[in-house]
C-alpha cells in the first residue's frame, strides 16, 4: 500500500527528500555536486554506481556519509588479492550440534561499500555478480535472498595498475554509473582543510528509511515517459555500436565495441530518476543527456587508433550528444 495519496505527491516527496539528502551530505562532503547526484540517483533507480578517482578525493568518506544520511545497514568490504568469494557472501559451518549453519557475510546489508574493487581476483569479483543483478547469493547449494533495498557502491583507483585485476565487461555493465572523481577546486580545498582538521565533527541526520526508498523506487518506474524520449535513449545507445545503421564515423573509427542493451534501459531509468528530484512529473530528452556521460562511459570500448590518437570516451560521448 502506497503511503502517497497519488504519484504526483510522491513526487514532490522525492524531491523534497533527494534536497534534503543533499543538505545533510553537504555537511560533509564539500562540493563534488554531480558525483553526489549520480550516486543519490543510483540508489533511488535501485542500481550500482563505480566511483573512480585518485586516493584522497573522500569515495570512501562519500559512501560512508550517504549510508549515514540513510536509515539503512552498511557494510564495507576492503577488496584485497587473498580474498575469497566466502568473505563476502559467506560459509556453512559445523556447529556446536554437529549440524551445518550458514553463517552470513558482509553482503547481506542494504549498503555495500566495495572499496578497491580491482584489487581482488575475478573469482572473487564474481561473488558479487549474483547479489548485484538477482539480489540473492548462493551458498553450498541454497539461494539465500539478500534484504531490499540493496545497493553496491565499489571504488576504484585508477593510476595504481600494479597487483590490480580489470573488472570483467559482464560485471562492469551491472554497474549503472562510472562516476569519475575530479581534484576538486582550490576554494573547496581550502574549505575541506578548514572543516576536517579541527575537533568539531560534522553530525549527518538521518533522512529517509529503506520503505520510502523502495516506495520511492516504485514511483519512479510508474511515471510516464513520452516515446520520442525512449526513442531517444535507444538511438543513442544504439549510435555508439560501430558498423551498424546508426554509428557516425566518429564511432566507426574509434570504437571496437559498443554499448549494449542495458545502457538504453539505465538511461531511460535515470532519466526518470532525474527528471523526479527536480520535481518534474515526466523526463524529457535533456534529462536523458544529463545521465548519458556516466552511463556510457564504462561501456564504450576504445580501439587502438582512438588511444594513439588520445580521442577519449568522453569526446566520443560529447560528440554523440
Amino acid at each position: 500500500m502506497s503511503q502517497f495519496t497519488n504519484d504526483v505527491d510522491g513526487i514532490q516527496s522525492l524531491a523534497n527528500s533527494y534536497q534534503q539528502l543533499r543538505k545533510e551530505i553537504s555537511k560533509v562532503i564539500v562540493g563534488q555536486d554531480d558525483v553526489v547526484k549520480y550516486v543519490l540517483l543510483s540508489i533511488f533507480c535501485d542500481s550500482h554506481s563505480l566511483l573512480v578517482g585518485v586516493p584522497g578525493l573522500a569515495k570512501t568518506l562519500l559512501v560512508k556519509t550517504v549510508s549515514d544520511a540513510l536509515d539503512l545497514d552498511f557494510k564495507r568490504i576492503q577488496f584485497t588479492p587473498d580474498l575469497m568469494p566466502s568473505d563476502i557472501i559467506g560459509a556453512e559451518v559445523l556447529n556446536e550440534t554437529r549440524h551445518f549453519q550458514f553463517n552470513r557475510g558482509p553482503i547481506f546489508a542494504n549498503i555495500i561499500l566495495a572499496d578497491e574493487i580491482n584489487r581482488t581476483p575475478p573469482k572473487t569479483q564474481s561473488a558479487l555478480l549474483e547479489a548485484m543483478q538477482e539480489r540473492q547469493v548462493t551458498a553450498a547449494g541454497t539461494q539465500h535472498t539478500l534484504d531490499l533495498p540493496f545497493f553496491v557502491l565499489a571504488t576504484q583507483n585508477p593510476i595504481e595498475q600494479e597487483g590490480t585485476y580489470p573488472l570483467p565487461e559482464a560485471q562492469l555493465d551491472r554497474f549503472m554509473f562510472n562516476i569519475v572523481l575530479d581534484y576538486p577546486s582550490y576554494e573547496e580545498e581550502l574549505q575541506v582543510v578548514k572543516t576536517t582538521t579541527t575537533d568539531n565533527p560534522a553530525v549527518v541526520n538521518k533522512v529517509i528509511s529503506g520503505k520510502d526508498i523502495i516506495e520511492y523506487q516504485h514511483l519512479i518506474r510508474r511515471m510516464p515517459i513520452a516515446d520520442n524520449v525512449v526513442e531517444y535513449a535507444v538511438k543513442l545507445a544504439s549510435s555508439t555500436r560501430p558498423n551498424t545503421a546508426k554509428a557516425p564515423k566518429m564511432v566507426n573509427d574509434f570504437i571496437s565495441w559498443g554499448a549494449g542493451p542495458r545502457a538504453s534501459q539505465a538511461m531511460v531509468m535515470a532519466a526518470k530518476g532525474h527528471a523526479a528530484i527536480q520535481g518534474k512529473y515526466s523526463p524529457d530528452i535533456e534529462d536523458v543527456q544529463a545521465v548519458a556521460l556516466p552511463i556510457l562511459r564504462h561501456r564504450i570500448i576504445r580501439n587502438f587508433k582512438a588511444e594513439a590518437e588520445s580521442v577519449s570516451i568522453e569526446k566520443i560521448i560529447g560528440e554523440l550528444l
